[in-house]
């Protein structure tokens, strides 16, 4: 297993990201209970968000992310997953 760094960029649609983030977070708090998601949030103002993820490959990342109301409910435009090799400090699960 390796960790990877996963990139959402939203919609442009406050209010139809505001209907499906409480499912969206509760989807994403039984990832980070099950130890697959180990941190998330969003970046700047928003339109973007970066979650840590332990998998296989970059595509077993974006799979373990595919149940995710918010790719269901297409505010999500893109996803983008980099492997991130931590040299330095320690994440909780990894």
């Amino acid at each position: 297993m390796a960790v990877f760094a996963v990139q959402y960029t939203y919609i442009d649609d406050a209010q139809r990201l505001a209907t499906f983030r409480p499912e969206h977070r509760e989807h994403l708090a039984e990832l980070l209970r099950e130890g697959t998601l180990l941190l998330s949030g969003p970046l700047d103002d928003g339109s973007e968000a970066l979650l840590i993820v332990v998998a296989d490959s970059a595509e077993d990342a974006l799979a373990k992310l595919d149940g995710d109301p918010f790719k269901r409910e297409r505010v999500i435009v893109d996803r983008v997953a980099r492997e991130w090799k931590v040299v330095i400090g320690e994440l909780p699960g990894a």
